[in-house]
C-alpha cells in the first residue's frame, strides 16, 4: 500500500504563552500543500518475520531514530501488528517548517490502520499522532485547520486558496524548533487568524504575521531578503512557514524562475 504524505504551511502563527509543561500555546492556520513524500508498506511474507523494517531513500534524515519507528512502537501497544517492510522516500526537506516528519507519522498511522484493519478510533489515532509531535495530529485531516494549544486542538475550516499558486523557497539554513522558541517572547495578541483569512488576500501583509520572524530574521537576514524578493516578484502574501526556514509566497500565477542558488517548489492550491 502506498500513500503520499503532504507538507503544510502556516497562515499566521501567534505564540500566545509558555506553558507549565515547557510547551508553548500557539494559534495558527495549517494548510496542506501538495509537495509530498512517498510512503509504502508491504507485508513481510517470510516465515518467522517480525516487526517493522524501515528503508529510506531521497533526502537524508538526521539522527539515528526515525519517527515511523516511534509510531510503530506506539501502535504496537494498542494492537497486534503484522510484520511489514516500510519504504520512505523523502522529498519534503527536513527542519524546514513544513511538518514533513509529522506528516509521514500521521500518514503511517492512517496507512497501518487501513492496511492491517486495526479499527483505530479517531481518538486513538489522534493520541498516537500527538505522542510523536505537536503538529502531527493535523495531518490526520485533509484540509485547512485552525490549530490551538500546542497543536492538539484542531478545528477544520471551510477555507481554500483555489486558483492561487504557492511558491516554497528552501534556503540552506536549518533552524531547530528549540532554537526558534529560544528567541521568542510570547504575547497574548488579539489577532484572530480565521477572521483575517476572510479579508482580501492583499490585506494580509499588514494583518497576518508569523511571530517567529521577529527573532529569526535578525539572526538569518537572508530569510527576510527572500521574503522581500517574493513580494517584489508579485506575491500577494509572503511569510516564513512554522519555525522556518522555508519562505513561501502566494501568487496569482505559477512562478518558476528564481536565482539558481535557491531551491524551490511551486504548486497550485
Amino acid at each position: 500500500m502506498v500513500v503520499f504524505p503532504p507538507c503544510k504551511i502556516n497562515l499566521g502563527l501567534n505564540i500566545i504563552r509558555k506553558r507549565s509543561d515547557g510547551y508553548h500555546d500557539i494559534e495558527s492556520v495549517f494548510m496542506p500543500i501538495p509537495m509530498r513524500d512517498v510512503l509504502e508498506a508491504v507485508p513481510k511474507l517470510d516465515e518467522g518475520a517480525k516487526g517493522m523494517s524501515l528503508h529510506l531513500s531521497g533526502l537524508s534524515i538526521p539522527g539515528k531514530d526515525n519517527i515511523l519507528n516511534n509510531i510503530w512502537h506506539t501502535l504496537s501497544g494498542l494492537r497486534n501488528l503484522s510484520p511489514v517492510n516500510v519504504y520512505l522516500h523523502k522529498v519534503i526537506p527536513f527542519g524546514a517548517g513544513l511538518g514533513g516528519g509529522s506528516s509521514d507519522a500521521a500518514w503511517f498511522i492512517r496507512l497501518l490502520n487501513e492496511m492491517l484493519d486495526l479499527k483505530l478510533s479517531k481518538e486513538e489515532m489522534h493520541q498516537a499522532a500527538l505522542s510523536v509531535g505537536s503538529d502531527c495530529p493535523f495531518f490526520l485531516y485533509d484540509q485547512a485547520c485552525f490549530v490551538q494549544g500546542r497543536g492538539e486542538i484542531i478545528s477544520p475550516l471551510d477555507f481554500s486558496l483555489k486558483d492561487k499558486f504557492v511558491l516554497l523557497v528552501f534556503p540552506e539554513v536549518h533552524i531547530s524548533t528549540a532554537e526558534a522558541y529560544a528567541g521568542v517572547f510570547p504575547e497574548d495578541q488579539q489577532r484572530n487568524i480565521p477572521e483575517i483569512l476572510l479579508k482580501p488576500i492583499q490585506n494580509w501583509k499588514e494583518l497576518l504575521f508569523n511571530d517567529f520572524e521577529k527573532s529569526i530574521f535578525p539572526k538569518y537576514p537572508q530569510l527576510r531578503e527572500i521574503k522581500e524578493m517574493l513580494y517584489s516578484m508579485g506575491a500577494l502574501y509572503a511569510s516564513m512557514s512554522g519555525s522556518g526556514s522555508t519562505i513561501f509566497g502566494i501568487f496569482e500565477k505559477p512562478i518558476h524562475t528564481l536565482p539558481a542558488n535557491l531551491k524551490h517548489f511551486c504548486a497550485s492550491l
